[in-house]
This record gives C-alpha cells, structure tokens and sequence, in this order.
C-alpha cells in the first residue's frame, strides 16, 4: 500500500529534494544537503560508481525523485542510461564493470541483510575499493537508503518525474 500523500511546502525551487517533503524540515534538510554535498563534492569514490550505487537504492526504495535524477558529475565520468538500464534486479547478469557489481552487491545486502555480505560480493569490494572507499561507500548507501525512505514514507512526491541531469551536489 502507497503512504498518505503529504504535500510538501510550496517552494519556487526547480530542485527535487529541496521541493520534496524533506523541505518540511529546513534545518535538517539543509544539515542533509551538506553532508550529501560533501559526500559527492570531496569524496574519493568516483562520481559514477556512487551514482551506480545511488540508483539501484532509488530502485530497491521505489523514490520517484532518486530514480531521475542523474548528477552531472557521474555523466561526466561517462555514466550513460546504457549502464542505468542494467541496474535491475538481474543486474548481477549484465554486464558491469566490477567496482559497480561490487557496488550494487553492498547496495542489496543494506536492503536485504544488514549489510550481510556474501563471501564472494565482500571479497569482491574488498578487492575494488580502498578502505577510505568502502568507508564512504557505506555512508553513502546509508544515505542514500535512509533519505529516500523518508522522502517516500512522507508521501507527497509525484509518480513519476521525467529523467534529468541536474549538478552534482556540493557543500552549500
């Protein structure tokens, strides 16, 4: 069963998350938006392996908002809707580069396990990333999940919204 809808506060912002129901709380969407800023703008992994990660949650979460958005930093680095397609739940038979398996096997096991990785997927993202990596990783997924949970448990989001670039995000 879909949540209640909760109509967001009206914004003029053209931004999804600051037009969504996170904008309820100013201050914490704004403590989000730095973290979230930092995690992108200063962190070690890279734009499109974070993005990867990001929208196989938005997919595990069903977030309207996360499923389309794509950042321009990931795009870049050469992140296409060719690779965006193969992040499904079969996805562990397409073909992908190992960092996004590993990346989308730790995406599935805080979904699905408590971050109970299997043997071979934690063999594979101890091989793939450096643990400053992994670090980050975790906290982004954690992120990721926990705040479009939230936008999707508040209701208020529309069904859908078209596929679009928007900047990566930044420290504000």
């Amino acid at each position: 069963m879909k949540p209640a809808r909760v109509a967001p506060p009206k914004t003029a912002s053209s931004d999804p998350i600051q037009a969504s129901p996170l904008a309820i709380q100013p201050e914490s969407l704004r403590a989000f938006l730095r973290l979230y800023g930092v995690l992108w703008s200063r962190g070690v992994v890279d734009h499109a392996t974070k993005e990867v990660a990001r929208i196989r949650n938005a997919r595990r979460v069903d977030c309207p908002i996360c499923k389309a958005i794509r950042f321009a930093g990931a795009r870049r680095e050469g992140l296409t809707e060719d690779v965006v397609d193969r992040i499904r739940d079969d996805w562990a038979a397409r073909d992908l580069a190992p960092r996004h398996e590993a990346a989308l096997a730790a995406v599935d096991a805080f979904h699905d396990d408590a971050g109970a990785l299997p043997d071979a997927a934690r063999r594979a993202l101890l091989a793939a990333f450096t643990p400053a990596e992994r670090a980050e990783l975790g906290a982004g997924i954690a992120l990721f999940m926990g705040f479009s949970k939230i936008a999707v448990a508040l209701g208020g989001l529309p069904d859908e919204i078209p596929v679009h670039e928007q900047p990566t995000p930044d420290v504000p």
